[in-house]
């Protein structure tokens, strides 16, 4: 039988304490045991669901005068109301003096409930949650609310449009509304006797993980790693080649000018990368094997696209991009100024192979990575609306488009959180702009991008490239999350740890990317103070700042500062992340 691996226990990462640091010490026994008299507190879990369905079980040893909160949170929208029930995107259940609440979202709030009144000391309550369908049923000694059914997808608690924030990951909470002692025990399929405090029954969940008091709704499963859903496409345990780091990488070296040199390394052939120096203004270089390794383009400037020799380079910057990495040439320019240190960014393609995709409105030229959700698209503008082909099996998530030739054309983007009738601009820090121009206010789909009037997008004769990515579970993923205005900022579950981190206020501020190019230890809270291991750089130009730290975790990434380019209060930031190992392969913290 394959292995269970890590089971979901309670995790600070996200609280709603008002102090910070949180109170750790409310932690104990593998951080399943919660115990506390701290009024107001709240915490989450190490997992978060994307997918699936799922089933957990908490012990109340000491209910202090009853005001418990147990159930689920949207984590990236997180605010920062210090009462765990008044916190944005919170469902689940409470109780209070003799009365029991279901929670939903923050209006209407409390809604009396029977059969959570009373809970008691030795209580057992259960939770299943289906997040393909947004459904939670909430039980009580076997007993579930409302006449709930779980197993026959009845009756749920709470269901579809209360829960107000949907598409995002949704996380297990438990907390309390009082001074009062509170004790609780969570089993997530770990200990079936909560910590010796009942006798085991071992009931295993339909994949046979886990051990619980009571048996799992058929269908809903322990949260552990054995169970979370990575694409198959990716899967280190499915195929020896297309796992994550095979699809992205991130790598650091230093320049030697006109001696050349093959950074290696990656272990696959790169088909578009992002280069830039690390301690100085020079601008980014962005090469691709679809236009081909000797043009390039900028994404600090809208300047066109350049050639080796229109920049004056009788050698070529690049002589190769190898199945382990690239060689730079012996130009003396670009991305290999002597004794500089440079950050690449590196993603795979298809190899180089370009295919004629005409199932959009104009014919393109398209290298697409199906398994990675990665697509390189060049096309002509017609000075129309258009659609393009993509290429990729599901509807990008996110677009780079740029113009490559004259008059000079900034870099537009598309993100899904702002949605179709907006965009970014990749060299600049202003907020969200409106145009039914760019993207012809209409969402990409599972075959085709649109495309508006803008010459951004589509003047006629004029040449485009588009860089085009979807999520893929376990690997990529494309949301946003809300700043808080302290050190303890948003946690963002992704279900992978980030390798490469980008993000954009929706409104005026700017781009911050965050990246490792050397697998360092995760930044890390020792002794009142944060260790900044992270690169931190900007789609401006401009030398790296390693002074605002985010935390780079097995699960995602949370944000460690007050810094306004991405932690300004009740401000939306879109994010991008790319990973190298899916959570269901990495240990639990």
């Amino acid at each position: 039988m394959a292995s269970s691996g890590n089971f979901m226990t309670w995790s600070p990462l996200w609280s709603c304490d008002s102090s910070y640091p949180p109170a750790l010490t409310v932690f104990s026994g593998g951080n399943c045991r919660y115990s506390s008299s701290n009024s107001n507190n709240g915490f989450g879990a190490t997992h978060s669901f994307l997918s699936g369905k799922w089933y957990w079980e908490v012990y109340i040893v000491a209910n202090g005068n009853k005001q418990l909160v147990l159930g689920l949170v949207t984590p990236e929208t997180k605010n920062v109301a210090s009462q765990l029930w008044n916190t944005v995107g919170v469902y689940g259940v409470a109780s209070g003096s003799g009365v029991g609440y279901k929670l939903i979202e923050n209006s209407p709030g409390f809604v009396e409930i029977d059969g959570f009144d009373d809970v008691a000391n030795g209580d057992i309550v259960q939770l299943a949650f289906d997040r393909d369908n947004y459904k939670l049923w909430v039980g009580r000694n076997n007993t579930w609310l409302e006449s709930g059914n779980p197993a026959g997808n009845s009756n749920p608690l709470i269901s579809g449009s209360d829960f107000a924030f949907q598409g995002g990951a949704v996380m297990p909470i438990i907390g309390q509304g009082s001074s009062s002692t509170f004790t609780m025990v969570l089993n997530a399929g770990q200990d079936d006797t909560f910590g010796g405090e009942i006798t085991a029954t071992g009931n295993a969940d339909g994949n046979g993980f886990g051990v619980f008091k009571y048996a799992p709704p058929t269908g809903f499963l322990a949260p552990c790693s054995g169970n979370l859903s990575v694409s198959a496409d990716i899967d280190p345990a499915q195929t020896d080649d297309d796992y994550n780091s095979k699809q992205f990488g991130v790598v650091s070296y230093t320049g030697n000018s006109t001696t050349g040199q093959t950074i290696t390394g990656l272990g696959f052939q790169p088909d578009c990368i992002f280069a830039k120096m690390n301690s100085s203004s020079q601008r980014w270089f962005v090469t691709d094997t679809n236009r081909g390794i000797t043009k390039h383009l900028f994404p600090d400037a809208s300047s066109d696209e350049e050639t080796d020799s229109g920049m004056g380079n009788t050698n070529p910057i690049y002589d190769a991009f190898n199945s382990d990495g690239f060689e730079l040439g012996t130009s003396g320019s670009g991305p290999n100024d002597n004794n500089r240190v440079y950050t690449a960014m590196c993603w795979k393609g298809n190899g180089g192979t370009n295919s004629s995709n005409s199932e959009g409105s104009t014919t393109c030229s398209t290298q697409a990575n199906t398994k990675a959700g990665f697509s390189i698209i060049t096309y002509t503008g017609t000075g129309s609306s258009a659609t393009l082909g993509h290429g990729l099996e599901k509807a990008p998530e996110t677009i780079l488009a740029k113009r490559r030739s004259s008059p000079d054309q900034s870099w537009k983007v598309y993100h899904k959180s702002l949605g179709a009738t907006k965009y970014l601009t990749l060299s600049s820090s202003d907020g969200g702009g409106t145009s039914s121009g760019m993207w012809n206010d209409t969402a990409p789909t599972s075959t085709l991008i649109s495309i508006g009037n803008e010459s951004n997008v589509s003047t006629s004769g004029s040449d485009y490239v588009i860089y085009a990515w979807h999520g893929v579970e376990g690997y990529s993923r494309f949301s946003s999350y809300m700043g808080t205005g302290n050190t303890d900022g948003a946690f963002v579950y992704t279900g992978f740890r980030p390798h490469m981190i980008w993000t954009k206020r929706q409104g005026s501020g700017d781009w911050i990317i965050f990246t490792y190019a050397d697998n360092s230890v995760n930044t890390s809270y020792v002794n009142g103070a944060f260790n900044p291991l992270d690169l931190r750089q900007k789609f401006t130009t401009g030398a790296s700042d390693s002074g605002k730290p985010i935390d780079f975790l097995s699960n995602g990434f949370k944000i460690r500062h007050t810094d306004s380019d991405t932690n300004l209060v009740g401000q939306e930031y879109p994010y991008w992340a790319w990973g190298d190992v899916p959570f269901k392969y990495n240990n639990t913290f």
